[in-house]
């Protein structure tokens, strides 16, 4: 059984409510071991046998069919994230800065994203199917790759997390 940090796309943002109590039923019912869910917004830890796209898959599915709506999933073995954390090319902690790492699963979205002209005060590199992100703390929706991450043709593929909640989750 491997480990697997699951990131649920616009879960309480954007009008997708869902309790995390819920959501970890709906993935235990679906055959996942070990749920665990981390803060609100759409954070998971779970077990499974098969590997990260059929994890994805089935988890797609299962809170489809229990919530209604079009549920979007990027899926890491908790070994890949430690190694997206630690490639973070930035300084980790910057006064007045956010550090994000967005999870891209299409390479061609990837290196749309990454050919994006950063704003002031903003850093953003390409990493293995990730793109590094530092952005200051007021100008995070009005920024380079805010504005760009609201579009729907990057939904699908995309999801952000500060690295402050990945640091946390690899420490569960």
């Amino acid at each position: 059984m491997t480990r697997y940090a699951a990131f649920l796309r616009g879960v309480n943002v954007g009008g997708v409510t869902l309790k995390m109590s819920a959501v970890a039923k709906a993935l235990e019912d679906a055959g996942f071991g070990d749920v665990t869910t981390v803060l609100a917004s759409g954070n998971v830890l779970l077990t499974s046998a098969a590997g990260a796209a059929g994890v994805r898959t089935k988890a797609e599915k299962a809170l489809r069919d229990e919530f209604g709506y079009e549920a979007w999933v990027l899926v890491y073995d908790v070994d890949t994230l430690a190694d997206i954390s630690a490639g973070y090319p930035f300084e980790r902690e910057v006064d007045g800065h956010h550090s994000y790492i967005t999870f891209v699963s299409d390479d061609d979205v990837l290196r749309e994203l990454a050919a994006l002209e950063a704003g002031p005060g903003e850093v953003i590199a390409a990493g293995e199917g990730v793109l590094y992100w530092q952005v200051p703390r007021a100008s995070t929706l009005d920024s380079a790759i805010g504005k760009t991450m609201g579009k729907k043709r990057y939904k699908s593929s995309t999801t952000t997390r500060n690295l402050r909640t990945i640091d946390k989750l690899l420490r569960r």
